[in-house]
C-alpha cells in the first residue's frame, strides 16, 4: 500500500528537520517506503528556510490556516496522488515513527477505516500523558463521543492517526477547521466507518512552545463538547 505521512508544521524550526529525518532514517533501516510531506502552515520563523535548504517535500501555505486547514491540505494531496493510507504526524517531535506500522495494520487487515494512536489504552506504553487538566478534558470529551456515537474513544485529541482511502476522500471535502481530531472522529463514526485505537508512546514536545494554555484548555473542552452535541446524525 502507498503510505503518506502528513506533517503539519507551524513555527517548528527547532523540530521539523529532526522529525522528517526520523522518518527517512526509519525507511532506510527497515526497508520501508513511507512518503512524507510537510505542510508549512504560514510559519513566521525559519521553518520554510529549513525545508527548502534540506530539499524536504512540502507545501507552503501563504497564511496560517490552523491545524484543521493544514491537515486537510495534506489529505487533499494524498487523495490527488492516490495514496492508500494517510497518517497525521505532529512536527514537534512527540510522535514516534516506530509505531506507524502498528497504526496502519488494522487498516491493512481490513478491520478499521481510521486508527488512532492512543496514550490511554495501555498504561505502560506511554509515560507522557499530558497534563492532569487536559486528561480530565479528554475523559469528558470521550464520554460525550460515546454518548453521541456509542463508540468509546480513549485518546480523543491524539494527532497521531491513520486513515484509509475512503476517509481520505471524505476529509478532502469534509474536515473541521476547529477541534479537528475529536470532531472528525465523530463524523467518521456517524458516516458508518470503523475506528480502532492502538497503544503508542508519545513524548513531550522537544522544542518550541505549545499554543495551548490552561485557559484555552477549558475553552477547547467546552466548545468541543458543544460541537459534538449539536452534530447531526446518528451512527449508522
Amino acid at each position: 500500500m502507498k503510505v503518506l505521512i502528513i506533517i503539519p508544521a507551524y513555527n517548528e524550526e527547532e523540530n521539523i528537520l529532526k522529525t522528517y529525518s526520523s522518518i527517512m532514517e526509519y525507511n532506510k533501516k527497515h526497508n520501508t517506503n513511507y512518503d512524507a510531506i510537510v505542510i508549512n502552515d504560514g510559519s513566521k520563523d525559519k521553518t520554510e528556510e529549513i525545508l527548502v535548504n534540506n530539499k524536504i517535500n512540502h507545501i507552503k501555505l501563504v497564511q496560517n490556516l490552523g491545524i484543521g486547514g493544514a491537515v486537510q491540505t495534506g489529505y487533499k494531496y494524498a487523495f490527488n496522488h492516490d495514496y492508500d493510507i494517510a497518517i497525521q504526524f505532529d512536527g514537534d517531535g512527540q510522535h514516534d515513527v516506530n509505531y506507524v506500522k502498528d497504526i496502519i495494520k488494522p487498516i491493512e487487515d481490513g478491520k478499521a477505516n481510521m486508527v488512532i494512536g492512543s496514550r490511554f489504552i495501555k498504561d505502560d506504553v506511554s509515560e507522557f500523558k499530558s497534563t492532569k487538566m487536559r486528561r480530565m478534558g479528554i475523559n469528558l470529551i470521550s464520554f460525550f463521543i460515546k454518548l453521541k456515537t456509542k463508540k468509546k474513544i480513549y485518546d480523543t485529541t491524539s494527532g497521531f492517526r491513520a486513515v484509509d482511502k475512503n476517509v481520505i476522500e471524505l476529509f478532502t471535502t469534509d474536515y473541521p477547521m476547529e477541534y479537528p481530531e475529536p470532531i472528525s472522529s465523530v463524523n467518521v463514526l456517524l458516516k458508518g466507518y470503523k475506528i480502532d485505537e492502538v497503544a503508542v508512546e508519545m513524548k513531550p514536545r522537544t522544542g518550541g512552545v505549545s499554543s495551548i494554555s490552561k485557559f484555552k484548555n477549558i475553552y477547547y473542552m467546552i466548545n468541543v463538547i458543544l460541537s459534538i452535541i449539536i452534530m447531526k446524525g446518528k451512527r449508522k
